[in-house]
């Protein structure tokens, strides 16, 4: 897909808040709400799983995913199972969870308006270029709300099915050893 001039294949990197080095980024709640929703699918099969694990693995602070996975909690994007062995499932099927959806629901802002849509820009009018931003925004919406988290956990799969292949050619062979009879 093309986005003004970046392409993009599910590289989230590029979109969404702007920074004071001129690109448009995605924050920090945004990437780790995806990222840590992405962990939770990938091995939820296996039972619910604990945030600890999803810290542990993505390197993201175990308060800052209790906090985000309140918010996913309260839009029902995940469910959390107490107890030993608790942790957190999906709520929904993960191919019904769209990234956008990840995004709202951690409060994550999906516009690249000066004005955040409310077209005061410049001294209370809309300024010259709020109708590209504007447009900029929507095809981000929509771009995010085209890619759901079973499309992130197949291509998670896929690329972890490469490095196993990769590792099983560059493995040494297991040398065994051998019974050697000499005959007079």
């Amino acid at each position: 897909m093309k986005l003004l001039g970046f392409t993009d294949t599910h590289n989230l990197s590029i979109i969404v808040k702007y920074s004071g080095d001129r690109r448009m980024r995605l924050t920090t709640k945004g990437r780790f709400a995806v990222t840590a929703m992405i962990d939770l699918a990938l091995r939820q099969e296996k039972g619910p799983v604990a945030l600890s694990r999803i810290s542990d693995r993505q390197a993201i602070s175990l308060s800052y995913l209790e906090q985000l996975f309140g918010r996913l909690r309260k839009h029902e994007l995940v469910s959390s199972c107490r107890g030993p062995g608790g942790g957190y499932r999906l709520g929904r099927n993960p191919s019904d969870i769209t990234v956008a959806d990840i995004i709202y629901a951690v409060d994550e802002p999906l516009d690249a308006t000066q004005c955040g849509g409310k077209q005061n820009c410049k001294d209370d009018d809309v300024c010259m270029t709020h109708e590209l931003w504007a447009a900029l925004s929507r095809h981000m919406v929509d771009f995010l709300d085209s890619v759901n988290l079973q499309d992130l956990v197949s291509e998670q799969r896929g690329k972890q099915h490469v490095r196993e292949k990769e590792q099983s050619f560059h493995a040494k062979p297991e040398l065994k050893p051998m019974e050697v009879v000499f005959k007079d």
